[in-house]
C-alpha cells in the first residue's frame, strides 16, 4: 500500500480536552494536507468547516460511554445537524462486560436513530477491557443495531488500545457486513500496516504526520 493510500484510511484525531479552537483549525489543515480520510474532533468543537473531500468525524458518549442513551442520541443528533459526516460512539462497556448485549444493542440503536444513514456510525467497544466472548457479543450487538463500523478503542482507557488479535477477532465476527476501525496505540508505520492487514479498514491516530513519515512516536490516540 502506498503512503497516499494508507493516509486515506486515517481519521486524523484531536480529542484532547484542552484543545483550543486554534488547535482544532490546525488539525483540520493538517488532515487535509496529509490526505487523511477524515478529521475526528470532540462535539464542542462544532461547528467547523472542513476543506475539499475531507470528512468530519465527531465522537459521542466519549470517552467513558457512561451516559444515558437519550443523552448520546441527543449528542449525535446535534453533531449531525452541525455537519458531522461520521459519529464514533462509545458503548456502555460495563453492559458488555456483564453480558447485557440487549442493552448494548439498544444503546447503539438510539444513536443510529438519531444519526441515520448516510451518516456513518462507528461503535467503540473498548476491546482491551473485554474478553474475546465479550468482544464478539459487542460486535454482534453493533451489527444488529445497524452500525457501519466496530472500533477497538477510545485511546483513553487504562487497559490499552488496539491489538492485532482484537482487530482480527472483530473482523472475523462482522465479516464484510461491517468495517473495523483500529485506534489507540498505533505508533509506527508498521503498526498501521499491520492493523490494516489484520482486517481494519480505518485507523484512528493523532500523530499522522510522524507515522506516515516512518517516525516512531511515543504516545498517540
Amino acid at each position: 500500500m502506498s503512503i497516499e493510500a494508507l493516509a486515506r484510511t486515517v481519521d486524523h484525531t484531536l480529542l484532547k480536552p484542552d484543545a483550543t479552537s486554534d488547535d482544532i483549525a490546525a488539525a483540520i489543515a493538517e488532515a487535509s494536507e496529509l490526505g487523511a480520510y477524515s478529521v475526528c474532533v470532540s462535539p464542542s468543537a462544532l461547528p467547523v468547516a472542513v476543506p475539499g473531500d475531507l470528512k468530519l468525524t465527531v465522537v459521542c458518549g466519549f470517552p467513558s460511554g457512561k451516559h444515558h442513551s437519550e443523552v448520546k442520541a441527543a449528542e449525535a443528533r446535534l453533531a449531525t445537524a452541525q455537519g458531522a459526516d461520521e459519529i464514533d460512539m462509545v458503548i456502555d462497556i460495563s453492559a458488555a462486560r456483564e453480558g447485557r448485549f440487549a442493552d448494548v444493542e439498544a444503546d447503539i440503536r438510539a444513536v443510529r436513530a438519531a444519526a441515520p444513514a448516510p451518516v456513518v456510525l462507528k461503535v467503540i467497544i473498548e476491546s482491551a477491557a473485554l474478553t474475546d466472548e465479550q468482544i464478539v457479543g459487542a460486535c454482534r450487538a453493533a451489527e444488529a443495531a445497524g452500525a457501519d463500523f466496530v472500533k477497538t478503542s477510545t485511546g483513553f482507557h487504562p487497559a490499552g488500545g488496539a491489538t492485532l488479535h482484537a482487530v482480527e477477532l472483530m473482523k472475523t465476527t462482522v465479516g464484510d457486513r461491517l468495517e473495523v476501525k483500529a485506534s489507540g496505540g498505533i505508533r509506527t508505520l508498521a503498526d498501521a500496516e499491520a492493523m490494516l492487514a489484520a482486517g481494519a479498514s480505518r485507523l484512528g491516530v493523532s500523530s499522522t504526520r510522524a507515522i506516515l513519515a516512518g517516525t516512531v512516536v511515543t504516545s498517540t490516540y
